[in-house]
């Protein structure tokens, strides 16, 4: 079983940056590959980034691409988002999850364990 706890959303200005944090219980996080997805009200859940188990592997959505960064620090269990230039269509809660056998993914189904998710809300 994993815990994930996201932190870091809150209220930016269009332009600006947030960065997020999602913390893994567990001893095995080295071996997840973890994601982020998004979903704004009334719309349904949107792939964001995934990472690999190493790090050594990102995938972004292409609306994300140059803007956004995914890294993840095994030592300390925590995958961030690096979030720039944040437009108010970004406004969004955040969830990170993992999955624990497998490749990174786009797909929300693959992934196993999920965090409740943080609020981004980026105003015009």
């Amino acid at each position: 079983q994993v815990q994930l706890i996201e932190s870091g959303g809150g209220l930016v200005q269009a332009g600006g940056s947030l960065r997020l944090s999602c913390a893994a219980s567990g001893r095995t996080f080295s071996t997840y590959a973890m994601g982020w997805f998004r979903q704004a009200p009334g719309k349904e859940r949107e792939f964001v980034a995934s990472i690999s188990s190493s790090g050594g592997i990102t995938y972004y959505a292409d609306a994300m691409k140059g803007r956004f960064t995914i890294s993840r620090d095994n030592a300390k269990n925590t995958v961030y988002l690096q979030m720039n230039s944040l437009k108010p269509e970004d406004t969004a809660v955040y969830s990170c999850a993992a999955r624990s056998a497998g490749p990174y993914s786009s797909s929300s189904h693959r992934y196993d364990y999920w965090g409740q998710g943080t609020q981004v809300t980026v105003s015009s």
